[in-house]
């Protein structure tokens, strides 16, 4: 491993020494050899397979099979968790076969950000991942369970689905997507019908006509927004099958990943001798992973709030130093949506994970000092995944129970298998070697200032537009911008500062609306960048923004001074964003519209804003 990223690796270790042996310790205490349904009474197990089949009943009041928690987050509303729907049942037939059982524990909420953008629903979305992490809880409380299956994809999902296991980590776990759905209307297309849309170009019949075209079937969206790269973290941190992560829906190869999915869980429990805990897994090597491939991927800016949480819930300590630390050492390898013009499943065909798994690792980007869900290190990652439906016999499935010490890998129509990922990029326009990259960091920035602490994703703004300096336009809503740009106000070089969009004033929704018209204004010649206490996410476009800045406006932090026309001067290069005016001279101004903090459900979360967390912390409340 590469001493600079070592250091960097033991500066976190050394820093989590305490909170990590505390959670391992918790975690030892829970943890119970032989079924988990054994420390059950009888009326306590009665309820809990009163619902089963006669077959499944008798294998759960026995103390030698085990059985698999599901939790799930389906919904048929979704694209990326309608597939979802199937999975329980194959994971309950994978586990049959081998003398086990599985369970759907639990649902959780699972929102959109794509369907609540600009809408009142947003300012619930980075708050769900918290009420997704309890509900897991919950789900997992009943103590029937001897390992679980996860099943979700999107954006605060899988954070929340995360967090909520740690919670239980003395059992193995593992994660389960729905893979994308197929390639659509090209980003740059789809971009530049929304600047059309912008300026008035054309009207919202041909821009429906177009997002249809975009988000047009059943799996993840394809820009690397997200929930792609919460994907592609769990394949990194080793919580998924080798080279699974971008498998489309709705294929025979897809259900043989869900099968082999649930016999691995299986492998893995305390009743065999591979043990193999989730708790374990997510160690500080493991979550340093995660970091290196955000980073080498260019991947969203949400990770920069899920991740701190996401570590703290395994006792590992992150701070926004550690994500600029790494992204200064990492190169970017990849050019995909909203860096590029390419989509995920262009990014899986050009060797996608596995081959960025093994560059990176051939070069010493990555900790080798990690268990995951296939065993110790990473050997078994940086693996393509493979299906032959030609090897496939029925005859040969395992029906013998489950304390035998292996299990086939064959799914319902064929087999699965992986094979070593390519050490060349089948497209180099998308994908690189790390010796080979696309640029020598990783493109997110930690800015630091007289106007606070924040973050920008650079990897996708063209290196002239990385410094700006201009006078302030200050807004409290998004709505607010849209009209001063609707009516010509902004047609001229501005720092738009929006302010009041974070955890404690209204939930931090992420600000899509603000994209096409900056990008529109930018595309005229002006000069203009996005600062603000809100949220972009992993489709932060070409405009300099810069997000999650705290103190946030409304606990009195310094955008909450800022005035239209002070000069403010955002330097990405150099990681500074400060405002030329002196503002210790200045009060704080109050929250005037407060219409973003009520109807549509947001009033019951009136409480649990006052809870939440900066943003650097990760914006929650558990």
């Amino acid at each position: 491993m590469r001493p600079d990223l070592h250091r960097i690796l033991n500066r976190i270790q050394a820093r989590s020494a305490d909170t990590r042996a505390a959670y391992l310790e918790r975690m030892a205490a829970q943890r119970r050899t032989g079924p988990h349904r054994g420390a059950l009474s009888c009326g306590n197990l009665a309820h809990g397979f009163a619902a089963c089949g006669a077959g499944d009943k008798a294998a759960l009041k026995g103390e030698e099979t085990a059985n698999l928690g599901i939790v799930t987050a389906y919904n048929d509303m979704l694209s990326a968790h309608q597939p979802l729907k199937d999975y329980p049942d194959l994971i309950k037939s994978a586990a049959r076969r081998v003398g086990a059982t599985a369970q759907v524990a639990g649902a959780v909420p699972a929102m959109c950000d794509g369907v609540t953008q600009g809408q009142p629903g947003m300012n619930l979305s980075l708050a769900s991942r918290d009420v997704i992490a309890l509900s897991t809880a919950i789900a997992l409380s009943h103590n029937m369970f001897d390992g679980a299956v996860l099943l979700g994809t999107c954006d605060k999902i899988v954070p929340g689905l995360f967090i909520g296991a740690l919670a239980f980590g003395h059992l193995p776990m593992a994660f389960l997507p729905a893979g994308p759905m197929p390639s659509g209307m090209s980003n740059p297309e789809k971009a530049r019908i929304r600047q059309d849309y912008a300026s008035g170009k054309i009207d919202p019949s041909e821009l429906l006509e177009a997002e249809s075209a975009s988000y047009h079937a059943p799996g993840t969206c394809t820009f690397y927004g997200t929930a792609n790269t919460n994907q592609m973290i769990l394949e990194f941190m080793g919580l998924q099958l080798p080279g699974t992560t971008f498998i489309p829906p709705y294929t025979p190869h897809r259900q043989a990943i869900v099968e082999e999915t649930a016999l691995q869980v299986l492998r893995r429990t305390d009743l065999g001798a591979a043990y193999g805990p989730l708790g374990e897994v997510v160690s500080a090597a493991a979550i340093f992973n995660a970091l290196v491939g955000l980073m080498a991927t260019g991947g969203s800016t949400n990770l920069v709030l899920h991740l701190m949480p996401m570590a703290a819930a395994a006792g590992v300590q992150l701070t926004l130093q550690d994500f600029a630390d790494i992204s200064a050492a990492v190169p970017l390898l990849a050019k995909v949506y909203p860096n590029g013009p390419a989509d995920v499943n262009h990014m899986d065909a050009a060797g996608g994970l596995p081959f960025l798994i093994r560059t990176l690792r051939a070069e010493g980007f990555l900790s080798e000092d990690v268990k995951t869900l296939m065993g110790q290190g990473l050997d078994a990652y940086g693996q393509e995944s493979t299906f032959d439906k030609s090897t496939f016999d029925k005859s040969t499935f395992d029906k013998s129970t489950f304390d035998k010490s292996a299990f086939d890998n064959k799914g319902a129509e064929g087999a699965l298998g992986t094979r070593p990922a390519q050490d060349q990029s089948r497209d180099e326009a998308v994908l690189r070697r790390a010796d080979n990259p696309f640029a020598p960091t990783g493109g997110l920035k930690v800015l630091a200032g007289n106007l606070g602490q924040g973050v920008i994703k650079i990897s996708a703004v063209d290196p002239k537009y990385r410094k700006i300096s201009a006078p302030a336009k200050v807004f409290e809503s998004q709505e607010a911008f849209l009209k001063a740009f609707e009516v010509g106000d902004l047609h001229c070089d501005h720092v738009a500062v929006l302010r009041f969009q974070g955890p404690q004033s209204n939930g931090m929704p992420e600000l899509h609306k603000l994209t096409p018209p900056l990008g529109l204004l930018q595309g005229l010649g002006y000069q203009v960048a996005l600062v603000t206490d809100g949220r972009m996410s992993g489709a932060s476009g070409k405009v300099p923004a810069a997000i999650h800045m705290t103190p946030e406006a409304k606990a009195g932090g310094p955008l909450a001074k800022v005035r239209d026309g002070d000069q403010i001067t955002l330097d990405a290069e150099a990681g500074t964003l400060d405002v030329q005016a002196d503002l210790g001279r200045r009060s704080a101004v109050e929250k005037t519209d407060q219409t973003d903090e009520s109807l549509m459900g947001r009033e019951l979360f009136t409480g649990v804003r006052s809870l939440m967390s900066p943003a650097t912390d990760g914006g929650g409340f558990v």
